[in-house]
């Protein structure tokens, strides 16, 4: 059982979400919580400030952090102590190393485990806390760490199944993990649910449950159309795919480690605990719907690489994609012709030192602002005429990049921002008149 950070964000969020554990206590719990919403954020602005030699903003920000925490579990008070020593060294060096920053960060989860393993020991549950440090091991790739499957295993095999077999609730905060020397990492913005995965998956679960505060997987953002409806049952391949290009309901590594031993996930609503969520499996039932969902990624941007020296040579594709590995970027979509290649970014972070390199290999070519707009479905594969039907429900607006083929369940494509949500509005119209009743549910 995964909670998020606006299912434990204050006393009555946690309260609530203790009350869900305990009506599983019998199926024997391994809670996963996620810091307390937007306390990641104000570590990460501290820890920055600090390193920019700006103490006094950093403590400025860490105090009401501490109020929030410490009134909650007093105890905390000690963690806050040592981060204000952390902030002030940070001060003194000016600078804030990778390995440093997923330091900070671990904070969140931490004291939040600590506050809800608190809780659930008041309301008279019998309850352990361990530090996901002890358990979730993983490479030294700071702020993105991959975990060691296998040693994972074993730990939590070790440290936490002793505990669930003598009936007691296990918690642990997600998003952080440790080298195998012992130093502090993170699993990447966002990856308390991948956390609630490994765990599920390392400890043989019957299911893992990811507790938010919406009601499941939705056929599209709701803030861009409210009349969106939630989806009951999709696959882990559809909900991989949404994930991924945008449905922030689920971080998108999540299925992964539950798809060889094929746990079903559950996206559940804390807020309305009865609900039934969106169940994700290896096989969801069939749908007579073409598309199950729109995914929308907003923030895009698109790279194009011009070159005669790629015509009928070979090793271009290579050293252009060098590129991006020496930059440690993925890209999420890629299009080429005799002479270019076009692709995309999500975070433009590390663009100047991309182009810099990339200007050796040919003209170059950048446009911003763009958003990726990604239809999700296992009937994509068996349609023929999808496109035509796609572009032929935005015909007024321009469409800039296609990608169709790589995967056969899904269809991605590049609109100007100021497009986007005309077209989701106009794409969800079609492909929506009507819904499958078994696989969809409308919003209450």
């Amino acid at each position: 059982m995964k909670f998020g950070g606006t299912s434990v964000e204050d006393a009555v969020a946690i309260d609530r979400s203790c009350g869900i554990v305990a009506q599983r206590i019998s199926r024997k719990p391994f809670v996963v919580v996620s810091a307390l919403a937007g306390t990641t954020n104000g570590l990460l602005e501290a820890g920055r400030l600090a390193s920019e030699r700006k103490l006094d903003e950093a403590l400025s920000i860490l105090s009401p952090l501490e109020k929030r925490h410490v009134d909650l579990l007093p105890s905390t008070a000690a963690d806050f102590a040592a981060l204000r020593e952390l902030l002030r060294a940070l001060s003194a060096i000016g600078e804030l190393s990778a390995r440093t920053r997923d330091l900070i960060a671990s904070y969140g989860e931490v004291l939040s485990s600590q506050i809800f393993t608190d809780r659930l020991r008041k309301l008279g549950h019998d309850v352990v806390h361990i530090d996901a440090r002890q358990c979730i091991v993983t490479d030294d790739s700071f702020g993105s760490a991959a975990p060691l499957i296998g040693a994972i295993r074993s730990n939590l095999q070790k440290i936490a199944r002793p505990h669930l077999e003598g009936g007691r609730v296990v918690v642990m905060g997600g998003f952080i993990g440790s080298t195998e020397s012992g130093a502090t990492t993170t699993l990447g913005r966002g990856a308390s649910d991948y956390s609630a995965a490994i765990a599920g998956s390392a400890l043989d679960a019957e299911e893992i449950q990811i507790w938010t505060d919406v009601d499941g997987l939705m056929t599209t953002d709701p803030r861009i159309v409210p009349s969106a409806w939630k989806v009951k049952e999709t696959s882990f391949a559809e909900a991989s795919e949404l994930a991924y290009f945008g449905a922030k309901v689920l971080h998108p590594a999540t299925v992964l480690p539950a798809v060889d031993k094929n746990i079903p996930v559950y996206i559940l609503n804390s807020r309305k605990p009865a609900g039934s969520g969106t169940r994700i499996t290896r096989d969801a039932i069939p749908c007579r719907n073409l598309i199950k969902a729109i995914a929308v990624k907003r923030g895009i941007t698109a790279v194009t690489v011009s070159s005669s020296r790629m015509l009928m040579a070979h090793g271009f594709l290579r050293a252009l994609f060098d590129v991006f590995d020496r930059n440690r970027v993925s890209v999420d979509m890629i299009a080429t012709s005799e002479v270019s290649v076009s692709l995309t970014l999500d975070n433009a972070a590390k663009l100047p030192d991309i182009l810099e390199d990339l200007r050796s290999l040919g003209e170059v070519k950048v446009d911003e602002k763009l958003t990726l707009l990604c239809l999700v479905g296992g009937n994509l594969r068996y349609t023929p005429g999808v496109a035509a039907e796609v572009f032929g429900s935005i015909r007024d607006i321009n469409v800039l990049m296609v990608s169709h083929g790589a995967s056969n369940i899904n269809m991605s494509f590049l609109v100007d921002q100021k497009d986007a949500d005309a077209a989701v509005h106009k794409l969800h119209q079609y492909f929506f008149r009507e819904f499958d009743a078994s696989v969809f549910e409308p919003p209450n």
